[in-house]
């Protein structure tokens, strides 16, 4: 007596094929693709108005619909719109990340130049101030932009971060019934608020905030700017770790709870290890999303042309208003071929383009700052994070 097991299935021919018969290789996306620019660069030639922006666009148009056209022939409906849309996805990365790298391309070109060829010595720049540089010298450096941007980033993160941080606890884990999620509710409300609010408002809010309590209504210094900073971090800090606050699984909690761990002990023992590796990550963009910020230094902390390390006393530079600041000076007008220096006398020869170049370098110079926090916040996550086991 025969099983159903011992009669032979018969399948349909097309079921015995391999899975990806019928599937393209990779490499005929990119022989339409180049079908497709050949035949934009030919029609554009036609018509006059040949450029590389109108040939790359009109060319991915055509590499739509040449590579929809033909799929749908090779491979069927099915493939063809899997085709279609994989072009269009990989289409719309194209275009986010071409400013994206085009913006960097002219940062670094422009930027790296400056610094590398900085004068009296390579990255000179970086290792000298602005004192006494006047008209079209071609020196002067960030040095004190760059002492100044790192301590009010610095000053800012110590008020922002255990601000942020603690809120982010309260709602995740006391905010859970009574009064205390009433409480929650309003804090996620302004903190919803305060996320919106305009750089330059946070710059008149620390203005404000000193003025009234000194007498000196011209005051500026370093702590107003980390104020004013702070403002626009902590809303930043407290979304993002209370977001990776919550992707902490319950069970390591009640694990935790049942072993007669104490709730705060739990949450800086479990929690929070658990999650360093997001919150490092939330840390970082929120630092970043300030160090570059304009509006509050100009109304907070001014700009000096020298290095000043006293947060409580007298105005600072910092990258962004120097970026500013040079920019709005231009070209210099050089009367002739060398320029002196009032303070120490040195001759420095006249550039006329020396203040647009001072401010790609500085730009290029936050840029750096950025990736280097980028890099030291990737290995406090690489080395504090919980290892798995194997």
């Amino acid at each position: 007596m025969s099983t159903p097991t011992d009669t032979p299935v018969k399948n349909p021919p097309a079921l015995h094929r391999p899975r990806d018969e019928r599937r393209l290789p990779w490499y005929h996306l990119v022989f339409t693709g180049l079908a497709g620019l050949l035949v934009a660069v030919a029609v554009l030639a036609v018509a006059g108005a040949l450029s590389i922006a109108s040939a790359i666009l009109l060319g991915f148009v055509l590499h739509l619909l040449f590579g929809w056209a033909y799929s749908l022939v090779r491979e069927g409906p099915r493939w063809a719109t899997d085709r279609l849309m994989t072009l269009l996805v990989i289409g719309a990365f194209a275009i986010a990340m071409f400013p994206l790298v085009s913006l960097l391309w002219s940062v670094i070109a422009r930027g790296m130049t400056r610094v590398l060829a900085a004068k009296p010595t390579t990255l000179a720049f970086w290792t000298t101030d602005m004192s006494g540089i006047i008209g079209g010298a071609d020196a002067g450096g960030v040095a004190h932009a760059i002492v100044g941007t790192l301590l009010i980033t610095l000053w800012a993160s110590l008020i922002s971060i255990p601000v942020g941080l603690f809120t982010a606890i309260f709602l995740v884990e006391y905010a859970d019934q009574g009064w205390k999620r009433t409480l929650g509710k309003g804090v996620t409300f302004l903190v919803d608020v305060m996320t919106g609010i305009p750089s330059i408002v946070a710059g008149l809010f620390g203005l404000a905030l000193f003025i009234a309590f000194m007498p000196d209504q011209s005051v500026r210094m370093g702590i107003m700017g980390a104020v004013a900073l702070s403002l626009l971090m902590i809303p930043t800090v407290v979304r993002n770790s209370e977001e990776m606050l919550r992707l902490v699984p319950t069970d390591l909690r009640e694990a935790a709870y049942a072993l007669g761990v104490p709730k705060w002990l739990t949450i800086v023992k479990v929690v929070l290890r658990t999650a360093i590796a997001g919150l490092t990550t939330g840390i970082t963009l929120a630092i970043a999303r300030v160090i570059g910020e304009t509006a509050p230094l100009l109304l907070t902390v001014g700009m000096v042309t020298s290095v000043n390390w006293n947060m409580f006393d007298g105005r600072m530079a910092t990258l962004p208003t120097f970026i500013n600041q040079q920019y709005r000076n231009g070209n210099a007008n050089c009367m002739s071929d060398t320029v002196t220096n009032p303070v120490n006398q040195e001759v420095y020869a006249c550039s006329i383009s020396t203040n647009i170049d001072r401010a790609w370098a500085a730009a290029f110079t936050l840029i750096v700052i950025v990736m280097v926090l980028n890099i030291i916040a990737r290995l406090i996550s690489h080395y504090f994070s919980p290892k798995l086991s194997r």
